[in-house]
This record gives C-alpha cells, sequence and structure tokens, in this order.
C-alpha cells in the first residue's frame, strides 16, 4: 500500500538522521506518521496473541487486532530507543538523567527522586523494566527529545517503522491518555524486534530485582519465578486497560512470545497466559509441553493454595497414565484430614479438556477461585470406562458458593463440593 513505502522510507530516513543531525527531522516525521494513520479509538479490553519468536508464526490469537490501552506496556518502547541510543552512540550507560518537575510529578509507580536529582541511564533501564516507574520514564523522555511529549512522537515514529501500524504513543510511561493505544499483535512485533535488534540488553527484562539507592525493587512478572523458562518481558496495568502482559518464554532452542490484555487482576491474568502458551508449545514443540511448567515454588511448611495456584496450570501429557488425580474411584482431595471445599466444573473422557475448563473458570471467576488448586481427579466407572473432572480445591464454602452463581451466569455449568477422606463425590454425568 502507499502508507507502506512512506513508512519504510520513513525509518531508513530516521536511522541516518537521527545519527548525525539529532532528533529534529525524527520529530518531523513522527508528526507526519501521525497523519498517515490516524488512529482508531479503544474496541475493547480483552485481546491474546502467542507467536513463535524465531518465525513470527501465529499460534493462537484472539482479538489480536483490537485497540487497548497499553499501560506499562509502553514502557518496552521508551526502552527500545534507550537502546537505539546506546547502540548508536548518543547516549551511554553512565550518563546521567535529570528529574525534571514535570518528571517528578508523575503518579505512582515512581522511584521517587527530587527534582534535580539524577540517576545513570543503567539504573533508569532497570527502574523501567523492573519498578516499572513513571516518574523515571518521563524523565527519559524529557532528557532524550526536550519534552515527554516530542518524545512520545519519535515513539510513534519508531512504531510505524517496526510494521505497528495500530499503535500511537502519548507518552513515555503508559499512564492514561485516551489517545495512547495499541494492539496485541503490535506488542508482540515490538517483543520480537526487542529480540531481534538489542539481544545483548535484553537481560535487563530478565532481572527479577534492582536496588537503588538502599531500597530493593522487586519485578512485577511472577512468571519469572513461577513458569518455566519465562525470561521477560513486561507487565502493565491502568484502570481503563485491565492487567496486561508480553512474556517471552524460551526452552530449548524455541522460544515463544505471548501478549494478554484486559485480565481481571495479575493471578487471572498469569494463570491465562501459561494456558496460552501451554497451546503454543502443544502445536510448535509438543515434547516441550510436555514437560511444562516445573516452577520453583517455596516450599512451606503445609500446602499454599496461593503458591499452588499457578503451579497446578501444568498440563501433563495427554496420555497420562492413571494415577494423574486420585488412585481411587473417584475418591476426593483431602488436606491435613480437614474437609475441603471446591467446584466442579466438566466432566471429559481425556484428561485436557477437564484440565482447560479448570483453567478458564479461574480466569472467569478469579475472586472466589483464585487462590484455589486446579485439579483434575479421574473416576473409574464400573463398566471400565473413565472421566477426567475438572476442579478448582482449596477455597471457602461461601467461594464455592459464590463461584458456581457467577460461573452459571456465564453459562458454565458448576457444582460446588465439600470433600473429605471418608466421603466420594459424584460425576456431573
Amino acid at each position: 500500500m502507499k502508507s507502506t513505502v512512506n513508512l519504510k522510507s520513513m525509518d531508513s530516513v530516521w536511522s541516518s538522521v537521527t545519527r548525525r543531525a539529532g532528533f529534529a527531522v525524527g520529530l518531523a516525521l513522527a508528526a507526519l506518521s501521525l497523519v498517515l494513520l490516524n488512529p482508531l479509538p479503544a474496541q475493547a479490553k480483552y485481546a491474546s496473541l502467542v507467536i513463535d519468536a524465531a518465525t513470527g508464526e501465529v499460534l493462537n490469537e484472539t482479538n489480536a487486532d483490537t485497540r487497548n490501552y497499553p499501560a506499562s506496556l509502553t514502557k518496552m518502547m521508551t526502552l527500545y530507543l534507550v537502546f537505539e541510543a546506546l547502540e548508536e552512540g548518543r547516549m551511554r550507560l553512565n550518563d546521567r538523567i535529570k528529574m525534571t518537575r514535570h518528571a517528578a510529578g508523575q503518579p505512582p509507580s515512581r522511584l521517587g527522586l527530587a527534582v534535580g536529582e539524577s540517576l545513570s541511564t543503567e539504573d533508569a533501564i532497570r527502574a523501567l523494566a523492573i519498578k516499572s516507574a513513571n516518574d523515571v520514564a518521563a524523565a527519559v523522555g524529557d532528557h532524550m527529545a526536550g519534552s515527554e511529549k516530542q518524545f512520545a512522537l519519535l515513539m510513534t515514529a519508531k512504531a510505524r517503522s517496526l510494521g505497528m501500524s495500530n499503535t500511537t504513543f502519548r507518552n513515555a510511561s503508559g499512564l492514561p491518555h485516551k489517545a495512547q493505544l495499541s494492539t496485541a499483535r503490535d506488542m508482540a512485533k515490538l517483543a520480537r524486534a526487542m529480540l531481534q535488534h538489542y539481544p545483548h540488553y535484553y537481560h535487563y527484562f530478565s532481572e527479577e530485582k534492582f536496588a537503588f539507592k538502599g531500597a530493593v525493587h522487586k519485578s512485577h512478572n511472577k512468571l519469572l519465578t513461577d513458569y518455566e523458562g519465562t525470561d521477560g518481558i513486561k507487565t502493565g496495568y491502568i484502570h481503563a486497560s485491565g492487567f496486561n502482559l508480553v512474556a517471552s518464554v524460551k526452552r530449548g532452542n524455541k522460544r515463544l512470545i505471548g501478549v494478554v490484555f484486559g485480565a481481571n487482576n495479575s493471578k487471572s491474568r498469569n494463570l491465562h497466559m501459561v494456558q496460552l502458551m501451554e497451546k503454543g508449545w502443544s502445536k510448535i514443540a509438543p515434547q516441550l509441553a510436555d514437560n511444562a511448567m516445573q516452577p520453583t515454588v517455596k516450599t512451606a511448611a503445609k500446602p499454599s493454595a496461593k503458591t499452588n495456584a499457578v503451579a497446578a496450570v501444568a498440563k501433563p501429557p495427554v496420555n497420562a497414565p492413571k494415577t494423574t488425580g486420585p488412585k481411587t474411584t473417584g475418591k476426593t482431595l483431602t488436606r491435613n484430614d480437614q474437609t475441603v471445599w471446591g467446584v466442579q466444573v466438566g466432566a471429559f473422557k481425556t484428561h485436557a479438556p477437564a484440565h482447560d475448563v479448570a483453567v478458564r473458570a479461574v480466569s472467569m471467576a478469579p475472586d472466589y477461585l483464585g487462590a484455589g488448586d486446579i485439579n483434575v481427579a479421574l473416576l473409574e466407572k464400573k463398566n471400565g470406562s473413565v472421566l477426567y473432572r475438572g476442579r478448582v480445591l482449596g477455597i471457602t464454602k461461601t467461594q464455592a458458593y459464590n463461584a458456581c452463581s457467577l460461573l452459571k451466569k456465564k453459562n458454565m455449568g458448576c457444582l460446588a463440593l465439600k470433600v473429605t477422606d471418608a466421603q466420594e463425590v459424584a460425576s456431573l454425568n
């Protein structure tokens, strides 16, 4: 298309001009790109996409081109431009970035520097990738382009040159702005470009924490420790966007990039990302999916529903032995000889759909099921046939009944369960 030709030439001009003459022409090109590709309003919250990072092949997608609010996923582009400047010699890791009055006034999450204080470029990178500091993002924009508003024009121009045709930036942080919009597909393109163009800087996204002025800041991306092979890249949240995540997972010589927009909370977002990734592995490398989900979970004195919630999303091989789930004919899970409440949301002839429906139930009712354990219970019938029952266990009685009430309104079958050692629970059939 005509606009595509213009954008390719724009990228060429961008590279040569910014090295020799600073940002002036880049800003003009950014303004032109806004005219060429005028944004449409946001259409919906939920969207997702999983791609093969090596080839760009789409493995699964839902609303991948729907325009949503990126929130702090925006900082991926801010960092992309920082890495580009480092690569071209326009910035150095030990350069100092001053906190302007504009930047210091940004709302949380913040690093909290006073006006006039400064931090190194490397500390700024970590503050964005790990802490997701809005004040530092604004300071970077002021430092690199004279103002955050001008920097946002550069961000949009770079988005166009990377093929992110449905993305428009208005600030460097991702704080609310009605015209700051992107899509799951565009964010996957940005993550892939980051890996391809600046792999030597990508390690910042893998760091779980960083220390600054005596304070230790931990990453918001819990999949770094809870999902095998995750090595980045960014979380995001504002009220208008819901909980967003771009994740990169490497196993063997394969890598997947996943994007989720619009989850209800961080826990259901992470569970859903794991589910999407597992479906991706099953298509690109089934042998990796079979051994998926060996999370790093700290050992506790007794089982914790909260720490097991993500770990339990592991999907065993389709031909799992009958020891997967209870060994008895329908006898239920118990915990320390105490009554355990839960819900049952489906019964199937194979393991996979039972597991998937339990994961889906958690994502649909996270307030009631988010702290529970996903469990697939095996039932052998007298005629020799088997049923795999998808359950979420380890919640309170009130949570179980409230979850079923909500799920039934959403057209999902649900049965509240009270399980003990001495009791067997009939299947849904």
